[in-house]
C-alpha cells in the first residue's frame, strides 16, 4: 500500500506537479469526497478542520468575453463587479461549466488555480494575504494543497483585488 500511495503522490496532479517543479513548500490534505455535500469548498473545511476563511475555492468566470480565474474563500461569495474592477474589465458573469472544464483541465468541484490547461489571468482575494498559509484545490474533488499565499498569488500571476464578499 505505501509504494502505492507513493507512486500516486510522485506522478500528482497537475496543480502539484506545478508546485513540486516551482520548489515551492506545500502540504497535500487529501478527505474523502461526499458526492452528496452542498458545497465543496465547505466539505473540504470541514474534513480538513481548517477555518473555512483560509479555504479558497477556484471560480472561472467571463469578464468581457475573457474567461478569468477568481480565487474566493469559501466562506463567502465572489463580487463579479469587483472581478471585473480588478481586471479592468466592466462586465463579469459566471462562466459556462463545460467551458471552465474544458479550459482548465479540471473538473467543477476540483478546479484548482494551479496547473490548469490554459493559464488564464487569475485574481485572489486580498483576504488570503491575512494568513500565513491557505487552502487550494489540488486538482481533483477530496484533494487540497496548503501554501503561502504569496506563492499562490506568484505562481499563478495573480493580482490581489477586493474581489470576495461576506
Amino acid at each position: 500500500m505505501a509504494k502505492k500511495q507513493k507512486k500516486q503522490q510522485s506522478a500528482g496532479t497537475p496543480a502539484t506537479v506545478a508546485l513540486t517543479a516551482a520548489g515551492v513548500e506545500f502540504t497535500v490534505h487529501a478527505y474523502d469526497h461526499d458526492p452528496s455535500h452542498p458545497s465543496y469548498g465547505e466539505e473540504a473545511a470541514e474534513a480538513m478542520g481548517v477555518s473555512p476563511d483560509r479555504v479558497f475555492k477556484t471560480l472561472v468566470a467571463e469578464v468581457d468575453g475573457e474567461l478569468t480565474v477568481a480565487v474566493v474563500p469559501v466562506a463567502g461569495s465572489l463580487d463579479l463587479k469587483a472581478l471585473a474592477a480588478a481586471v479592468s474589465g466592466k462586465r463579469a458573469v459566471m462562466a459556462d461549466p463545460a467551458a471552465a472544464e474544458r479550459t482548465t483541465g479540471y473538473v467543477r468541484g476540483g478546479i484548482s488555480p494551479l496547473g490548469q490547461r490554459k493559464k488564464l489571468r487569475t485574481v485572489l482575494d486580498e483576504s488570503a494575504s491575512a494568513h500565513a498559509t491557505v487552502c487550494v484545490s489540488a486538482g481533483r474533488r477530496g484533494l487540497e494543497v496548503e501554501l503561502a499565499p504569496g506563492d499562490l498569488a506568484e505562481l499563478t500571476g495573480a493580482v490581489l483585488a477586493p474581489i470576495g464578499r461576506a
